[in-house]
């Protein structure tokens, strides 16, 4: 039967084999791939203060890398390196706005002349901005595209010629599920995720033949303290409470400690792709394989989310009240304190 089968569908029973095929030697090939070691490796982490990217600072110090981290705001980051610093291990701090070209340039500079070339790139910086799209202005976009594509660009072009010069490196590009599927009231934020994943890709392509693997991350809600830190717009005390409370609760959002070590692990095996945590990975399937069902999903959300198109900027910290101060952001509260969130005005 199996034989007369094969006769009947020649072009399914070859396209099978043939997809099969490719799919053990590309599974042949990750196994076989080298795994990296990140001992004695330097590795660099923008927005690495706080939330995060402090999270990731510490799960490589205890790998046993040496780790710079840069940031805006010099106080955030002073608290960050003695923190780190009494972790043991070699560590930097460098004042840097990611989206100054010439600022970059110094930092790897400095980076440099303490520890020498750059192993691991972590591109991590990031801006939130939440509110309906009548709210935001060119501003609010022009300011998510250079953090989350101009700064990205900057810092992997910065350490590039080092990496192929050596024929080794890991660039590692965190993105959101709102790069994977457009989040209402974060159009912004998901625009400019958006743009990261494709230039992530795009190097991922290119780059392999060097020996320098890219890897694009794409969490889902993380508990990390970081919506203090966020900008809120329109009604903006509604807007914190949905998006603070959804931060908070487990299975909408993610241990951030458990999401370092899931980001490393995909680092460490040069993975092309990580979604992390179980929405972002269902976000990211529906909106594959169901995009008009999932559209029409997110509509319906927005529907319910405040409509208030007032363009006024507020911090989380800013915008409190006591849903947002009752057991139902515990958390993400302790997540706050543990992180460095609670009183950085910059990330």
């Amino acid at each position: 039967m199996a034989e007369r089968h094969m006769k009947q569908n020649p072009r399914l029973t070859l396209g099978t084999v043939v997809a099969a095929g490719v799919g053990a030697a590309l599974g042949l090939r990750a196994l076989l791939r080298p795994r990296m070691n990140f001992r004695d490796k330097t590795v660099l982490i923008t927005g690495g203060s706080r939330g995060l990217g402090l999270v990731l600072a510490r799960a490589f110090l205890k790998e046993g890398a040496r780790v710079a981290i840069c940031a805006r705001d010099e106080a955030t980051l002073d608290r960050a390196r003695v923190e780190l610093e009494r972790l043991g291990g070699e560590v930097l701090a460098v004042p840097c706005d990611v989206t100054d070209p010439v600022q970059v340039e110094a930092l790897i500079s400095a980076l440099h002349e303490r520890f020498g070339a750059v192993d691991v790139l972590v591109n991590n910086a990031g801006v939130i901005q939440t509110g309906p799209l009548e709210s935001m202005t060119l501003e609010d976009f022009e300011e998510s595209i250079a953090t989350h594509l101009w700064g990205p660009l900057y810092t992997t072009l910065a350490v590039l010629p080092e990496m192929k010069r050596r024929g080794e490196g890991r660039i590692i590009n965190i993105s959101s599920i709102g790069g994977k599927l457009g989040v209402p009231h974060m159009v912004p934020y998901s625009a400019s995720k958006f743009a990261l994943v494709g230039l992530s890709d795009g190097m991922r392509a290119e780059l392999a033949q060097d020996g320098i693997l890219v890897t694009t991350v794409c969490p889902g809600l993380m508990r990390t303290g970081s919506p203090r830190n966020a900008t809120f717009k329109g009604d903006h005390e509604k807007e914190y409470a949905w998006f603070y409370v959804s931060d908070s609760l487990p299975g909408f959002s993610m241990n951030a400690e458990r999401a370092a070590r899931k980001i490393i692990e995909a680092a460490r095996r040069g993975d092309a792709e990580v979604l992390v945590g179980l929405p972002a990975k269902l976000g990211a399937v529906a909106r594959a394989f169901a995009p008009n069902l999932t559209a029409s999903m997110l509509a319906f959300v927005n529907r319910w989310l405040p409509q208030d198109g007032h363009p006024e900027r507020f911090t989380g910290k800013q915008s409190e009240t006591p849903l947002t101060r009752s057991w139902l952001t515990e958390l993400s509260r302790r997540a706050a304190e543990r992180n460095n969130e609670t009183e950085a005005p910059l990330h």
